[in-house]
């Protein structure tokens, strides 16, 4: 058995990274491809973009020289110096079922990070780091399902792989499962609207014709509603939300984001996007004249979608806002015929947020975890 692990260089490792999950995932149905341009464009270390207070590292196994595991590695320099902490962070695990190659990709991620002064890790997060909600954690359960647009999918061995090389559990984020006939049962409308009223706020959706505005208005809840006490993320710069939305329109559906003000102040908002992994697991990664017509017909027979952000300023909670957001939304994709949701990911510990989604009938049904592991 011969392992080599190597720093991924050239367009043709970087090409070979990508498409290693092709070969890890042969057979399993519920896998989504994901689409390779896209894939390419976020990976390019050449790419000038907010992401530039990233220092990253892509790191490719080889067993007997076949590619057999992958790894992103990066160190938010902007979260570090904000906390006052060393942490690093991996990203797009791969790897066949074998704990030797596993292990030896961890070594060589591991003296990188100790090049760097990293004092710990954590993983599998966004390549954008901390502040993503794309493929975060790694799914523990809930393996017969393919996963939701933005989320992640793995084998149930990786669990194994992960803590043979000697990474914990730091948290959890889970998953919950909404059905249009389970939902809001009781109808809220009173409720939400009594509150409208008392606490002075209205609900608004996405305005994509004054779309700066609203990023700016998003930019606005962020900065007052994210805790200072979060050990391991921080605000995004404007710059960053900006690049957030470029690549979300694409997917949108403005009659799935709201924005709730209270007089001209923005004083919360949700990102719920319709599940375009519907449509992408039929597309093998790439667009061509066969499978764009597959896109057009499974675009249109999407039933599904994903809450995945949901923020309110602190003056506004337990005022009725985020429910009042989510009534929203679940309304207007029962009017375009969807079927289900899923609110994800949500944080073991974030109680409030647990509260309110389990308030109106969701289901706890994925739990995705991120460990940790000191660099020695």
């Amino acid at each position: 058995m011969n392992i080599d692990i190597i720093k991924v260089t050239t367009k043709a490792d970087l090409m070979k990274f990508i498409k290693l999950p092709w070969k890890i995932y042969k057979g399993n149905k519920y896998w989504v491809p994901p689409m390779i341009k896209e894939t390419l464009e976020t990976l390019n270390p050449e790419k000038k973009t907010a992401e530039t207070k990233l220092t990253r590292e892509m790191f490719l196994a080889f067993l007997d020289g076949k590619p057999a595991g992958r790894v992103f590695t990066g160190i938010d320099s902007n979260l570090n110096k904000k906390k006052n902490i060393k942490l690093g962070y991996f990203s797009l695990f791969e790897c066949i079922d074998s704990q030797v190659v596993a292990k030896g990709l961890f070594m060589q991620a591991l003296a990188w990070f100790k090049e760097k002064d990293t004092e710990s890790i954590i993983g599998p997060i966004s390549v954008t780091g901390n502040d993503g909600d794309e493929n975060k954690g790694l799914l523990i359960n809930c393996f017969d399902r393919p996963p939701v647009i933005m989320n992640s999918y793995n084998p149930p061995y990786y669990q194994t792989l992960l803590e043979g090389c000697g990474f914990e559990k730091d948290y959890d984020v889970f998953a919950y499962y909404m059905d249009k006939d389970l939902s809001f049962k009781k109808d809220p409308t009173k409720a939400i609207e009594y509150a409208q009223k008392k606490y002075n706020f209205r609900i608004d959706l996405l305005n994509l014709k004054d779309v700066d505005n609203e990023i700016k208005d998003i930019k606005h809840v962020l900065d007052l509603a994210i805790p200072d006490e979060w050990p391991d993320l921080v605000a995004p710069s404007l710059e960053e939300v900006r690049e957030m939305a470029k690549k979300l329109i694409p997917y949108a559906d403005p009659d799935f984001i709201a924005i709730a003000r209270s007089g001209d102040e923005a004083i919360g908002f949700n990102l719920a996007l319709p599940d375009f992994n519907q449509v992408l697991i039929h597309m093998n990664g790439r667009i061509t004249p066969l499978s764009a017509f597959k896109y057009l017909w499974y675009k249109r027979r999407i039933k599904g979608a994903r809450a995945f952000v949901m923020f309110v300023v602190p003056a506004f909670r337990s005022k009725g806002v985020s429910y009042g957001i989510y009534h929203k939304t679940f309304q207007n994709s029962i009017k375009k015929g969807y079927v289900w949701g899923e609110a994800s990911t949500i944080g073991e510990t974030n109680m409030r947020m647990r509260s309110d989604i389990e308030s109106f009938g969701a289901k706890h049904y994925k739990t995705y975890r991120i460990y940790k592991k000191l660099v020695e």
